[in-house]
């Protein structure tokens, strides 16, 4: 198993940008597709963004596409989300995730993922 560790979280003004972090530890050797996923109170935990083991293929929500990057530094087993233009309903708890059964990032959901990190909040500010 792995351990996921998010980090850069915190209060920004709308229209700011934010780069948050996971970190994995472990037996990453069967590491496959990463993810971050976020969620509000009373809400479902939603997808925002899916990167490849490899980095060549992403794919971003449509709430986020054109604003949020997702990249990856398998040398650090790092993931990043890069965030511009954020907006308020952006708010909401950021976690990183992580597959080791080698689903395809087109199918990727939150029932799909294998390990989960804490968490990291992300408050976007009017």
């Amino acid at each position: 198993q792995i351990q996921l560790v998010e980090s850069g979280g915190g209060l920004v003004q709308a229209g700011g940008s934010l780069r948050l972090s996971c970190v994995a530890s472990g037996h990453t050797f069967n590491t496959h597709a990463m993810a971050w996923f976020r969620q509000v109170p009373g809400k479902e935990r939603e997808l925002v963004a899916a990167i490849s083991w490899s980095g060549g293929s992403t794919r971003e929500s449509d709430s986020v596409e054109g604003r949020f990057t997702i990249s990856r530094d398998n040398a650090k087993n790092t993931v990043y989300l890069d965030m511009n233009s954020l907006k308020p309903e952006d708010t909401a708890v950021y976690y990183c995730a992580a597959d080791s059964s080698g689903v395809l990032i087109e199918y990727l959901d939150s029932n799909a993922m294998d390990y989960w990190g804490k968490g990291t909040l992300v408050t976007v500010s009017s």
